[in-house]
């Protein structure tokens, strides 16, 4: 089985697809012409689609990292060679919720920043995360001991 999209409800899907393309290395995959002035737009990063829909009604701006009700998507989450010089990139076209924090106590030069999309959804930019080497070999050869 592959991973294989991530949809979200958009004010203006053309202005969303702009931003994850200008910032997130996304490009045009499709668009489909819904009839009434609405689109359906996939973008795609490597392996990685987003599917982009007209949203139906307007929501709660989301804080801190995200929505913690269950069946609600908390946020997107990308990686990064530089926090800081992300943040830089992205000016006011993304406005910080929560963050930069640093999580050297877990992991050594894990820094991760939740920013806000053109639509309100929390983007988490992350540099330094990786893998626990134990637990992922214990993962694919199922020894626990």
């Amino acid at each position: 089985m592959k991973f294989s999209h991530v949809a979200l409800n958009c004010a203006n899907p053309r202005a969303t697809a702009d931003f994850y393309v200008s910032f997130f290395g996304f490009s045009l995959s499709r668009v489909f012409d819904l009839g009434e002035g609405k689109q359906l737009i996939f973008l795609r990063n490597g392996d990685a689609l987003l599917e982009l829909f007209q949203a139906e009604g307007v929501g709660e701006p989301l804080q801190n990292d995200g929505p913690a009700e269950r069946g609600v998507l908390r946020h997107l989450a990308f990686q990064v060679d530089d926090v800081d010089a992300t943040l830089t990139k992205l000016g006011s076209h993304a406005p910080v919720t929560l963050g930069p924090v640093d999580f050297d106590a877990f992991i050594p030069g894990w820094r991760t920043v939740w920013v806000r999309d053109p639509d309100g959804n929390i983007v988490e930019i992350s540099q330094g995360y990786t893998d626990d080497p134990k637990l992922l070999q214990e993962t694919l050869t199922g020894d626990t001991a």
